[in-house]
């Protein structure tokens, strides 16, 4: 044997022993996506809005706050949407303290002067980088809740590249509800003063707070129901508190959460505060005392106890909690509370009987495949298709071996991608064994012809597959979970296709021939 032909084949026989073992024992090596193993899969989308508006309640507060230190008393400020504000109550003469505070600690905002007020309006930039770290954070806090919860090999990622969607994928879980029940729970905690009953209590109706307010609320102000709990914890009633829109702190203020309890055993939520929250709070809660400080989760308010005292960098959450509810919102605040509330768009479960009827549907269509593949290689090729159906199951070690050791995990597209892979695994032998008839039909020798059919075939294979591939890596890039499944098999069986089909391929040709002194004819 030649010597570059025994390099090629040790190159060869090394490459294929390492997928193997890679992929030996295949049970265990390759990890069965939700649609193979059973599972829940989610697709939620991240409000975005609701970071937009807490961000701009703190560059609102901390604005007010500058000019108040700098003896602007009058100074006073409104949300007028997610994204804009007014400031009100600072004269013209007091424009260049605007200027220096905006300057100094508002970059992301542009004003204007309007009449009597100054109109702000947070800049596009500003915007989307807000907006996009809301869903890595929203991400982020999702994962750690999934991961503190115990649930094994999930999948969690975002749809698309800007995209305010992530996609849930919990295979195998042991108790799906409480998961949902985890992730659902959104947890956007924020403190507010409340306008009315000043004191912090509650009142029956609606109707009582737009009373006091002359049947029109404040634009500042609006209505959130709280429970009313027995001492059983069962919810007996609703009341109402008039809350500031503004937030005092929010979740993203947190540093750590911890269940606790109260002064009478009741199940409580310790929280600390960063320390820029912890400031803050302290600042407003010190301004406030002898007013109601509603504590609002999820757009609901909780408990609404009356400030004694400044607060500086912790505190307390009652409401009335299990002992499980305690637990579960103390994990949910400490992974990270969300920036945002979520919206669930789609929901479906999957149950482990249907996960393994795929499995076995898919492990019949890629035998049958295989086996017509064998057969329509032999009748047409005669004794060369072995060639090709040798290099087809290198191509398939290839792939399992590949998929095992980067850990990818196989879903029932990913089969669909393994059974096409099979197909198109020898395509590119087709276009080159067409090729050598075409050569041996012009009276070329056989070593001539396969010389040729490689060296002209070459182009049109490389065309095919480069072009599936570019398809595959869009496919992977913008698509999801079984999507994103289905690329990868595709991707890793193209280059495994490319890799057998020319390089394996000529080498078990060269081999043959370098085998006999003379060959004038070749069954093909």
């Amino acid at each position: 044997m030649k010597k570059g032909l025994l390099w090629k084949g040790l190159l060869i026989g090394a490459i294929v022993l390492v997928g193997a073992l890679s992929a030996y024992p295949l049970q265990e090596k390759i990890k069965l996506g939700l649609d193979l193993r059973g599972g829940t899969y989610l697709v939620l989308r991240v409000e975005v809005e609701d970071a937009l508006g807490a961000e701009t309640d703190k560059d609102t507060a901390r604005l007010v706050q500058e000019l108040r230190d700098r003896s602007v008393a009058t100074a006073s400020a409104t949300r007028t949407s997610s994204t804009e504000f007014d400031l009100l109550g600072v004269g013209t003469d007091r424009s260049s303290d605007i200027s220096e505070i905006a300057e100094e600690f508002l970059p992301g905002w542009d004003y204007q002067r309007r009449a009597d007020r100054v109109g702000f309006r947070m800049k596009p930039q500003n915007e989307s980088t807000i907006a996009n770290q809301s869903v890595k954070q929203a991400l982020e806090t999702i994962r750690n809740r999934v991961d503190a919860f115990g649930v094994s090999e999930p999948t969690i990622q975002r749809q698309g590249l800007e995209g305010n969607r992530i996609v849930v994928q919990l295979p195998g879980v042991d108790d799906p509800e409480r998961v949902k029940k985890l992730i659902k729970n959104t947890a956007f905690l924020d403190f507010r003063l409340v306008a009315f009953p000043p004191d912090g209590g509650g009142v029956q109706s609606r109707e009582q707070i737009l009373g006091n307010y002359g049947g029109s609320l404040p634009d500042d102000v609006e209505i959130l129901e709280g429970p009313i709990r027995d001492s059983s914890g069962d919810l007996v009633g609703v009341q109402y508190y008039g809350v500031e829109k503004r937030s005092v702190i929010t979740g993203r203020d947190l540093k750590d959460a911890r269940p606790g309890l109260g002064d009478f055993n009741q199940p409580i939520v310790n929280f600390f505060l960063t320390h820029d929250g912890g400031k803050r709070f302290g600042e407003i809660t010190g301004d406030n005392i002898g007013r109601g400080l509603a504590i609002v989760l999820d757009g609901k308010v909780r408990s609404a106890p009356t400030i004694r005292a400044k607060i500086s960098d912790s505190g307390m959450i009652e409401g009335s909690f299990t002992r499980q509810e305690v637990e579960d919102l103390s994990t949910v605040l400490k992974s990270g509370a969300l920036p945002a509330a979520i919206t669930y768009l789609e929901e479906r479960t999957v149950g482990p009987s249907l996960g393994q009827d795929s499995i076995d549907q898919g492990l019949k269509a890629g035998l049958l495949g295989m086996a017509l593949v064998v057969l329509t290689m032999f009748v047409v090729y005669k004794a060369t298709g072995m060639n090709a159906i040798v290099a087809l199951a290198l191509n398939i070690i290839l792939i399992f071996g590949a998929l095992a050791y980067f850990g990818a995990t196989l879903t029932l597209p990913g089969i669909a991608g393994i059974v096409l892979t099979i197909g198109m695994a020898v395509d590119a032998n087709v276009l080159v064994f067409e090729r050598i008839r075409e050569e041996l039909r012009h009276g070329r020798t056989v070593k001539s012809a396969i010389d040729a059919g490689f060296g002209k075939a070459l182009s049109s294979v490389l065309d095919a597959n480069i072009t599936t591939l570019l398809a595959a890596l869009f496919l992977f890039q913008f698509g999801t979970g079984p999507i994103r499944g289905f690329a990868v098999t595709l991707s890793v069986g193209i280059f495994a296709s490319l890799f057998s089909a020319i390089f394996v391929s000529r080498w078990l040709f060269d081999l043959i021939l370098s085998r006999r002194q003379r060959v004038d004819r070749l069954s093909i």
